[in-house]
């Protein structure tokens, strides 16, 4: 998690500073800002850039920990630069910017920045390309505090959320700024390195070690772009529409294999039924990843990552189906902020309920109506607000749950038809780029014809349980007989205390 800081009085700041500096003749080069403003996490990604592409070229020793090589960045300045930050917390031994020795300083104070400053400054609208050298051992490495880098007895795991890519590669780390990426890291033979799109070749360079080299055609955000070294059973095959689907299963799983494989090889066919629902799957690649490494499971673009541990009670479609909700809510469309959070887990858990009535195991209106039947209402659940839920209960229950009733809500009070035209024309608009609660209901609001407003209220930003459900049912007209849990229930309210585990540090 990062460090909250005043981010608010540095925005005034700079707006002041503008407002005096405007019709000056021409106003010198200035750095971009350190963060560029997110109410959760000042410090996530930076200002006076935005990157194109990402080329990783690694080497990693799971023996030592040992992460080298170098990365290059192609960005685009997005005011005069004289300097610019990353963020960065592994140790630096050069940086390049348009083939000129830059320099550069890593912060003292724990907070993952490392500061270029070119030899010329960067004028606006000028692509640069930055080439950043570097070696360290990132389980070592603490930026606010903890480290998101999982070192496991065969390899290590690049995997976590809100922020991850700073303990293996330099970026601007925040989901406003999509890129695309080619990654290529070399390992020993007896290892595999995993991460997103294409595997593109694998090559042998030098004895005892093969190069993976993995390609991602679409923008893709820095929290979504991973990496799994270790002794995995990597599997290649190809999805009916002709889609390379590639996943693997950590050489530990033991019992929870044969489960794991029972649920991840099934994300094509559950792909397909959600692409029926939500438009047209976005990406190029699909596949899953499974491993002993974290007690989590993460939507990692393409190719979701999923701790054992989802799998240990048998075969779980429902985690498979909320992740890869996920591809299209939080990854197509991604974040404009983290307190916007329930764009991503409302819907991914809605993806839940309608894989639940795919496989006639409970419909959508039987799961909200238990839920919010289930919950009394002087539960502290129903004091977390999915719209800003704060940054320390980012993944609650309620992010989900409540989460996904406001969706359900939202399909009651417009119809089905309108619903799902809703949902698949922001995934149109939205496409490869960021967005904020808002401007969802003015969509929802323009699709339907209907004053959505005060449904949005009640159910996102309104502390305490709503007195009407999202059927539509208020609460003194249901029956007094407890309610009965629909038969994937169970499984559905696993999957989020497991998915809730993400944020434990």
């Amino acid at each position: 998690m990062r460090l909250k800081t005043r981010a608010g009085f540095a925005g005034l700041t700079a707006g002041v500073v503008s407002v005096l500096l405007a019709g000056s003749a021409a106003a010198a080069p200035a750095p971009g800002s350190i963060g560029i403003g997110d109410p959760y996490y000042p410090h996530a990604g930076n200002g006076g850039y935005d990157v194109g592409h990402y080329d990783l070229r690694l080497t990693y020793q799971p023996a030592t920990d040992l992460l080298s090589g170098a990365t290059t960045i192609l960005l685009t300045a997005t005011q005069d630069l004289s300097a610019f930050n990353l963020d960065f917390g592994l140790k630096v031994s050069s940086v390049r910017v348009n083939n000129r020795p830059a320099k550069f300083a890593t912060s003292t104070d724990g907070t993952g920045e490392l500061t270029v400053t070119p030899a010329s400054p960067l004028k606006k609208g000028q692509t640069a390309t930055v080439v950043v050298a570097y070696a360290d051992t990132p389980s070592k490495v603490k930026i606010d505090g903890f480290t998101a880098w999982k070192k496991t007895p065969d390899g290590a795991l690049a995997v976590d959320e809100p922020q991850s890519a700073a303990w293996w590669f330099p970026s601007n780390d925040h989901p406003t700024d999509l890129a695309t990426y080619d990654i290529s890291v070399e390992v020993p033979n007896d290892v595999a390195a995993l991460s997103n799109g294409t595997l593109v070749r694998k090559t042998v360079q030098r004895p005892g070690w093969t190069r993976w080299n993995w390609r991602s055609t679409k923008p893709q955000a820095t929290y979504l772009t991973s990496l799994e070294v270790g002794k995995f059973e990597v599997n290649q095959q190809t999805t009916p529409d002709g889609q390379p689907f590639i996943t693997a299963y950590g050489a530990d799983l033991g019992e929870s294999l044969g489960a794991a494989k029972a649920s991840i090889e099934r994300t094509p066919e559950i792909t397909e039924f959600l692409a029926s629902k939500f438009g047209p799957y976005p990406f190029e690649a699909q596949g899953g990843v499974v491993t002993t490494g974290i007690t989590f499971a993460l939507e990692n673009q393409t190719r979701p990552v999923y701790g054992a541990r989802a799998f240990r009670s048998g075969s779980n479609t429902s985690i498979v189906a909320h992740e890869q909700a996920h591809q299209w809510f939080g990854n197509s469309v991604t974040l404009g902020k983290w307190s916007e959070i329930w764009l991503n887990e409302g819907f991914a858990s809605y993806g839940e309920f309608l894989w639940s009535e795919e496989a006639g195991e409970g419909t959508a209106d039987e799961l909200a109506q238990y839920i919010y039947d289930s919950i009394p209402a002087e539960d502290p659940f129903w004091q977390v607000l999915p719209a800003d839920p704060g940054a320390d209960n980012q993944f609650d229950a309620a992010v989900y749950d409540r989460g996904a009733l406001a969706v359900h809500a939202l399909r009651k009070a417009v119809g089905d038809d309108t619903f799902f035209r809703i949902l698949q024309t922001w995934q149109q608009v939205k496409k490869a780029k960021s967005a904020v609660i808002p401007e969802f209901i003015a969509l929802a609001e323009r699709i339907s014809g209907k004053p959505l407003y005060d449904l949005f209220q009640t159910w996102l930003y309104t502390k305490g349980k709503p007195a009407v459900g999202p059927n539509g049912a208020q609460a003194a007209l249901r029956a007094a007989v407890a309610p009965v849990a629909p038969k994937s229930y169970p499984q559905i309210k696993a999957t989020h205390e497991f998915l809730a585990e993400r944020h434990a540090h």
